[in-house]
């Protein structure tokens, strides 16, 4: 606790920052407020400065563990925290599932940022090699977004950017020109005689035209989906970059089209804050019904077209199923070339269909993968670019599917 006649007002900014550092919605209103509050109330009982602080500043509820733990960790005696922690720093928590040591690490980290570990003694210096190994950089795909740090994520973005981006073709019903091709071409042949003069006849044949199918994302932006959505628009970024021809559509309780701002600039950090501009419902409820509704009367026509390829990432946590659930989704199978559900909770080895939501959808997609880590969008790039898998198919979860 700051010290009468000190720096509070200092401490509490820095404070704010290292919180929006780790993940909260801070902004300088806020910190302007946590001052008047302290203000206030003062500063005598150490829980009601902390209720205080925690009513000016947790605005969600999954930011409730972030600021205990950063609560508890600044608001101490400041010299011993940040010797413990120049020695904790390259320590890595010893059970990377357990939610609440990512947790301590990425507050850790947005606290003391700015800070050069100090040296330990000779004798207890621990000999430590900072290249990344081989397992190193395994271990780094296969973490959870949901789990990552700051730097964390920010690493994940720039490895999305390097990922070879999948370009499949698939043959149309025109036809094009072709010396190798597999079908005569008796009127390209007739027109190559007539300029001869009708002395020569040669033949010429044909072939099915490629080209690279559309493909729609549907991104869930309600509180359980948002930082798998915020990496994943950054995937989609990376897509259009590559000369792809993407719709991308962002829900909660409504539905946004993010494809102009995705497309307007090769920087992928002002793009998605161009998009967040447009979004007025992130974190939000989840309405997936009336979104497919929506997105079927206004958008299917016009994105739809060319064989599309459809990428639908939810949860699937549906806050009330009705029958028009699995109709609309239904109707957007039918009118795309493959219906792509990518679900976060499909991560955990018990995963079971029983949330009536995940239920009603599960019969109307093509494929059903998951969507929480590095390695699981370098599947999907690879997915992409192939036919379907059967290790993706949906009625596995179903009772009696095969």
């Amino acid at each position: 606790m700051a010290e009468p006649g000190g720096h509070l007002a200092e401490n509490i900014a820095y404070f704010g920052r290292a919180l929006r550092v780790a993940g909260m919605r801070v902004g300088p209103g806020a910190i302007l407020d946590a001052v008047a509050a302290t203000e206030l109330i003062g500063i005598g009982h150490r829980e009601e400065f902390r209720a205080a602080l925690e009513a000016v500043f947790v605005k969600r509820r999954q930011d409730a563990e972030v600021f205990d733990q950063a609560f508890r960790l600044f608001w101490r005696r400041r010299a011993l925290l940040e010797k413990m922690m120049a020695t904790m720093m390259p320590v890595a928590p010893a059970n990377p599932d357990d939610r609440r040591q990512d947790t301590l690490r990425r507050v850790t980290e947005a606290l003391f940022a700015d800070r050069k570990p100090e040296e330990a003694p000779e004798r207890e210096r621990l000999e430590l090699d900072s290249r990344l190994t081989v397992s190193d950089i395994e271990v780094f795909r296969a973490r959870d977004f949901e789990a990552m740090s700051a730097a964390e994520i920010a690493r994940a973005k720039h490895e999305i950017a390097r990922l070879e981006m999948p370009l499949q073709r698939v043959k149309t019903r025109r036809y094009l020109a072709d010396p190798r091709g597999n079908r005569a071409d008796p009127r390209a042949a007739m027109r190559a005689s007539l300029r001869a003069g009708g002395d020569a006849f040669e033949l010429k044949f044909r072939a099915r035209a490629e080209k690279v199918p559309p493909l729609v994302a549907l991104c869930d932006i309600s509180g359980s989906m948002s930082q798998y959505s915020r990496v994943f628009l950054h995937f989609l970024h990376a897509l259009a970059q590559s000369g792809r021809r993407i719709h991308a559509f962002t829900f909660a309780t409504q539905l946004t089209n993010v494809t102009r701002a995705l497309r307007s600039t090769k920087d992928p950090d002002l793009a998605l804050a161009t998009a967040s501009k447009l979004v007025r419902d992130w974190d939000g409820g989840t309405r997936i019904g009336e979104m497919l509704a929506t997105f079927n009367r206004q958008w299917a026509r016009r994105s739809l077209s060319g064989g599309a390829i459809v990428l639908l990432i939810t949860d699937g946590l549906e806050r009330e199923v009705k029958p028009d659930l699995a109709r609309e989704l239904g109707r957007l199978r039918r009118s795309s070339r493959r219906l792509i559900w990518l679900n976060p909770l499909l991560r955990f080895d018990g995963f079971e269909a029983k949330a009536a939501g995940i239920r009603a959808m599960l019969p109307q997609v093509d494929e059903f993968r998951t969507l929480h880590n590095l390695s699981s969008i370098a599947d999907l790039c690879t997915a992409l670019s192939a036919s379907r898998a059967d290790e993706a198919d949906p009625r596995r979860f179903l009772k009696g599917g095969s």
